[in-house]
C-alpha cells in the first residue's frame, strides 16, 4: 500500500516548522471506507492532505492530531461508523475504523520519516513497521522479516498476530513490453488498469505509432538500450512479444540480469526451446533461463488478442502476489 506523497508532505511540513501529525489506517471492521495503510497528515495550522475515511472520521482524528503535538505521544484510536453516517459517505453499511497518530519529531522521529522518504524517492522498497502495544518503530529492509516481506509481496499494510503493524512502501509497479504487435494494444490498457505504468518499445516505427497506440509511452530505441535506460528493478515486469529473435533476445539478456520480478516471452514450446538453446549458448545458467515463463500467460485456452493479454496479466498478478 503506497500512498503517494503524504510521507513527502508530512516531512516537508515539519521541516518548515509547522507540526505534522501522520494518521494512518492499521485495522478495519465491517463496510470501511478505507483500507489499512491509508494516509492522512495534519499540520499544526490545521492544514489537512490524504484521507482516513470518506469523512466521517477526519474532525475527530484532527482533534487527536492537535493533542498529539503538543504531547509528542502516539494514539491508537478507534472509531464505530453508524449505518446512518456510512450511508452519508456512500457505504451501504457501517463499520469500525483503528486510526494510528503520530506525531512527527516526537513519537515518530524525523530520521525514521526522512529514511523512508529517501527509500521511495530511490525507488528502494521499504516497510514500516509500529508495534501497537509498546510503540516500537522502525524501517524494515526486504528480506529482514518474514512477515514484512509478505506484507511488501502483497501490497497490503495490516495488523501482524505480534502485535505489530506492518506498512509497505513500494515503488509504483512498471511494465516494459518489448514488440508493438497486436497483443500489446489490449496489453497495455489492461496494464494501466492493474496499477502499472506500462511503456512500449519497439525500433520499428511503423509498428509503434501513435495512430496505434494513442496516449501510450512508446520508446524506439533498441529493446535492449531501452531498457537499460529505464533502469530494471524488483518492481518492473518485461514482457516479449515480437517473435523475432534479433528484437526480442537482446531484451531477454538484459532483463534476465536484472532484479526485474517477472519475464514473459512470447512464443510456442518449440520456439522457445530455440531460444534456450541461444541463452545457453551465450552463457547463462539454468537457473538464470527458468526464470522465463514461456509460452507466456497462465494456461487459459487464450485465442484473440484481448484474451492472451488477460493470460499475461494474470500470470504477472500472480507471480507479483505468490512469488514465481
Amino acid at each position: 500500500m503506497d500512498e503517494t506523497g503524504i510521507p513527502e508532505i508530512a516531512l516537508a511540513w515539519h521541516r518548515a516548522g509547522r507540526g505534522a501529525v501522520l494518521a494512518t489506517v492499521v485495522e478495519t471492521w465491517g463496510s470501511a471506507p478505507r483500507q489499512p495503510g491509508s494516509q492522512l497528515v495534519v499540520a499544526g495550522d490545521g492544514a489537512i492532505m490524504g484521507s482516513v475515511s470518506g469523512g466521517c472520521v477526519e474532525g475527530a482524528v484532527m482533534a487527536e492530531a492537535e493533542a498529539a503535538l503538543a504531547d509528542g505521544q502516539s494514539r491508537l484510536l478507534t472509531f464505530g461508523v453508524s449505518d446512518e453516517t456510512a450511508f452519508a459517505v456512500g457505504l451501504a453499511c457501517g463499520g469500525t475504523i483503528r486510526v494510528l497518530v503520530e506525531p512527527v519529531g516526537a513519537a515518530l522521529p524525523e530520521a525514521m520519516l526522512a529514511e523512508l522518504v529517501a527509500a521511495r524517492a530511490a525507488r528502494q522498497p521499504v516497510a514500516y513497521g509500529v508495534n501497537l502495544d509498546d510503540w516500537a518503530r522502525g524501517l524494515i529492509a526486504p528480506g529482514a522479516d518474514a512477515a514484512a516481506d509478505a506484507r511488501l509481496r502483497s501490497d497490503k499494510a495490516g495488523r501482524e498476530e505480534d502485535g505489530r503493524f506492518i506498512a509497505p512502501h513500494n515503488p509504483p509497479l512498471r511494465l516494459a513490453v518489448v514488440g508493438a504487435v497486436h497483443i500489446a494494444q489490449p496489453l497495455m490498457q489492461m496494464a494501466r488498469a492493474c496499477g502499472y505504468d506500462p511503456v512500449l518499445i519497439d525500433p520499428r516505427g511503423a509498428f509503434a505509432s501513435a495512430e496505434r497506440f494513442p496516449g501510450e509511452t512508446l520508446i524506439e530505441d533498441w529493446p535492449d538500450e531501452a531498457l537499460a535506460a529505464l533502469k530494471p528493478d524488483a518492481r518492473m515486469a518485461v514482457v516479449t512479444l515480437t517473435h523475432d529473435a534479433k528484437l526480442d533476445d537482446p531484451a531477454i539478456r538484459l532483463a534476465l540480469r536484472s532484479p526485474v520480478f517477472y519475464l514473459g516471452c512470447l512464443g510456442s514450446t518449440r520456439t522457445h526451446a530455440k531460444r534456450v538453446d541461444r541463452l545457453r549458448g551465450a552463457g547463462f545458467t539454468e537457473a538464470e533461463i527458468a526464470r522465463i515463463h514461456a509460452p507466456v500467460g497462465l494456461d487459459i485456452g487464450a485465442k484473440s488478442p484481448a484474451e492472451i493479454a488477460v493470460s499475461i496479466m494474470a500470470q504477472i498478478t500472480r507471480v507479483l502476489r505468490q512469488g514465481a
